[in-house]
């Protein structure tokens, strides 16, 4: 017996990943994953690395089975898990395996959750499918779960939906989801784009204990350099389909040897840094302005489902902006900061007074509050979720111009459309496809064009770059000022990341349990932030995205 047959073989991997392919052969274009090949062991975070259209998500749908009808995974390729081959089990097979063994965190929470269902629902459907917990043991598991993601103030309102959760609370809840029945791999795309830093640092400390304490592997898809070095013992770096570098983390992020390694090392905020919001014009009118805003949601309980109490999403808060300026308004997740941009739109039921263009917008009716919601409009956090399917980008980005001007002709309306999609920096030509054609930056694109087609005063932008990497972020917000510049428009900017905010707004709320906790001027509270909170908030942010 030689010497190399007696050397005892290492362990098998639990996920390896030969010559995966993936294409759309209706498109006729090139591969979307092209001969992709990775493996993960137990008790190991792989991360995969990439611009927006690398191929990263549509890598996660193939380990899970989950590909559009459209997409097909070459022949040749092999997953196999466990000694597995995913490509070649039959349907039963693979919902065994699919959300009890291997999980996954979606990167588009409310396409993923069921919008008809409760929160209690949703979290008893996953323990009880796969017979890891009978009925009686389902309610102190999910008591656990919320506790484990940070979602301890949902146990008052397990019977709330999907859309009345925060953007944040959503990812939570699809983490808590993913983690139920302690899988042995998690998948996690995206999973803390939607969270403030505070939280994103819980999760991801959380992720680290369950992977040690249950070996578990976990693939981490994700386009935060800062988060993959937290995460990651081993990193593939994917472009246009293909795995252009990959190794151990610790080499990969000191000396990348692949150009498109070292342009995501290198993309980072510093165009925007260098060129701050120039100083606000304190002669500018004032263009909204709200006074003892409050937003509360019922919540019902008993038998009848009376109302036994209220989540006091806005509570009591005033602010004013002038026409051409940004007011950034940031929080941790849940904090409120959507409600109130919904309110300030009146897409929310509210209290208070709110002054727009110098009139009444919660007396307004009819056609006066049609003119007034022509003049402001909304960028929503999920573009995907936000856009028709079923209709196409020219269609979407034209419905305002079809609703407030329905004598427009075909060829002014053709024109302007066009013109939209040009000034967001899109092929007019595409305006014949539907928005799963796009990537996530072309959909955010996509949703700025159709709130600025009709020239609004206003445009209030949730969360405009938080599932988009950082290359496409910087393209968005260079975007949104040269509009603003050029159209004079006012922004109401809600995001948890500081940077962001920083890059464009001159005035700042900082909220926190509904509650206004500081405002001011961004540069003032940015350099020297009074209150504990946010020192905290923007201690965090610097820690964590550097």
């Amino acid at each position: 017996m030689t010497e190399t047959s007696m050397t005892p073989q290492a362990p098998a991997p639990l996920l390896q990943v030969r010559d995966l392919s993936i294409d759309f052969p209706e498109s006729g274009a090139a591969p979307a994953v092209n001969g992709l090949g990775f493996r993960l062991d137990r008790g190991q975070t792989l991360a995969l690395l990439g611009e927006s259209g690398s191929g990263k998500s549509l890598t996660a749908l193939a380990l899970m089975r989950l590909l559009p009808p459209a997409a097909r995974a070459g022949d040749r390729a092999s997953l196999l898990f466990a000694g597995e081959n995913l490509m070649e089990l039959p349907p039963a097979r693979m919902r065994q395996l699919r959300g009890n063994r291997i999980a996954m965190v979606f990167q588009e929470p409310m396409t993923a959750l069921n919008p008809l269902h409760t929160v209690e629902r949703q979290l008893r459907e996953v323990l009880a499918v796969h017979g890891r917990y009978p009925p009686r043991a389902q309610g102190p598991r999910i008591a656990e779960l919320l506790r484990m993601v940070g979602l301890e103030n949902l146990q008052g309102r397990l019977s709330a939906y999907p859309h009345q959760l925060s953007g944040g609370q959503r990812q939570r809840l699809m983490i808590a989801l993913a983690l139920a029945n302690e899988p042995d791999l998690l998948i996690a795309d995206e999973p803390t784009t939607a969270l403030d830093v505070t939280v994103q640092a819980q999760i991801l400390d959380l992720l680290q204990d369950l992977k040690r304490r249950f070996n578990m592997a976990l693939l981490f898809i994700t386009h935060d350099l800062d988060v993959a070095r937290k995460m990651a013992d081993h990193v593939c770096v994917m472009e246009k389909g293909e795995a252009v570098e990959s190794g151990p983390a610790d080499r990969v992020f000191t000396a990348p040897r692949h150009p498109a390694t070292r342009r995501l090392m290198q993309a980072r905020f510093t165009a925007l840094e260098a060129a701050p919001p120039p100083p606000a014009d304190n002669a500018a009118p004032v263009l909204l302005e709200a006074r003892n805003l409050r937003v509360w949601y019922p919540v019902h309980g008993g038998v009848l489902r009376r109302v036994k109490g209220h989540v006091r999403a806005v509570d009591d808060i005033s602010l004013s902006l002038r026409r051409g300026s940004t007011l950034g308004v940031v929080g941790e997740s849940g904090s409120g900061k959507s409600s109130l941009g919904l309110a300030l739109l009146r897409l929310c039921p509210a209290r208070g007074h709110i002054g727009f263009l110098g009139a009444d917008l919660q007396q307004a009716r009819g056609a006066a509050l049609r003119r007034l919601r022509r003049r402001m409009q909304p960028v929503f956090q999920d573009p995907y979720g936000s856009l028709s399917p079923r209709m196409t980008i020219g269609d979407i980005v034209g419905e305002g111009l079809r609703l407030h001007e329905p004598g427009l002709r075909r060829v002014e309306y053709d024109r302007r459309v066009a013109g939209a999609l040009t000034e967001v920096r899109l092929d007019p030509e595409m305006r014949t496809r539907y928005p799963h054609e796009f990537s996530g930056g072309q959909r955010q694109r996509v949703a700025i064009a159709r709130a600025m087609i009709l020239r609004p005063d206003l445009l209030v932008l949730d969360e405009p770059t938080s599932a988009l990497d950082l290359p496409v972020q910087v393209e968005i917000l260079n975007l949104l000022r040269d509009l603003q510049q050029r159209y004079g428009t006012a922004y109401i900017l809600i995001s948890h990341d500081l940077r962001v905010v920083r890059a464009l707004a001159r005035d700042l709320l900082v909220m926190q349990g509904g509650r206004v906790v500081e405002q001011g001027a961004a540069a003032q509270l940015f350099k020297a932030p009074q209150k504990p909170y946010t020192r905290t908030l923007m201690a965090a942010a610097l820690n964590l995205n550097g």
